[in-house]
C-alpha cells in the first residue's frame, strides 16, 4: 500500500497546490490581458478624440455657440424641474387638506339636486292652477312682457247642434 500523503499521488477530489511556475504563468497571463485591455482603451480614446476634433473643426459657429450655451440651458432646466416638483408637492398637500371638503360636497350635491328638482316640480304644479298667472302678474312676480309674449289660446265657440 502507498501512503496517501506522498507527493505526486493523484486522488479523486484532492486539491492540487499550484507550483511557483503555475503562479508565475497566471500572473504573466493577467499582465498580458491588462496590457491588451489598456491598449484597446487607448486606441478607442484616440479614435474618439480624433472624431471629436473633426466634428469641432467642421462645426458651424452658430452650433458652437449653442453648444457653449448648453450648460446654462441644462442648469435652467434643472431649476425649472425643481420648482415644478415643489409646486406639485404644494398642490398635493393642498388637495390632501381639501379632501374632506370634497367628500362633503359629494354627499351634499345629490341632496341639493333633489331639492332643486322638488322646487321645479312645485312651481310647475302651481303654474297649472287656474288664476296663479294673473295673481303673479298683479303681485309683480312675473314680468308683463312674458305674459304678452305668451298669449293665452282663444277659446273657440261651441257649436250647438
Amino acid at each position: 500500500m502507498t501512503d496517501p500523503g506522498q507527493p505526486g499521488e493523484k486522488r479523486p477530489g484532492a486539491r492540487r497546490v499550484p507550483t511557483p511556475a503555475d503562479v508565475l504563468a497566471a500572473a504573466q497571463s493577467a499582465v498580458d490581458a491588462a496590457q491588451t485591455a489598456a491598449g484597446q482603451a487607448l486606441e478607442a480614446a484616440q479614435l474618439t478624440a480624433g472624431q471629436a476634433f473633426d466634428a469641432a473643426v467642421r462645426l458651424p459657429p452658430a452650433s458652437a455657440q449653442l453648444a457653449a450655451q448648453l450648460p446654462d440651458v441644462l442648469e435652467n432646466l434643472s431649476s425649472a424641474i425643481d420648482r415644478l416638483n415643489a409646486t406639485i408637492d404644494r398642490l398635493d398637500r393642498t388637495l390632501a387638506l381639501a379632501d374632506p371638503a370634497f367628500a362633503a360636497y359629494d354627499r351634499l350635491l345629490p341632496r341639493l339636486e333633489a331639492m332643486i328638482a322638488l322646487g321645479e316640480d312645485l312651481f310647475g304644479a302651481l303654474a297649472r292652477l287656474p288664476g296663479v298667472g294673473r295673481l303673479g302678474r298683479m303681485a309683480g312676480l312675473t314680468a308683463a312682457e312674458s305674459a304678452e309674449a305668451e298669449p293665452e289660446p282663444k277659446k273657440r265657440p261651441r257649436r250647438r247642434s
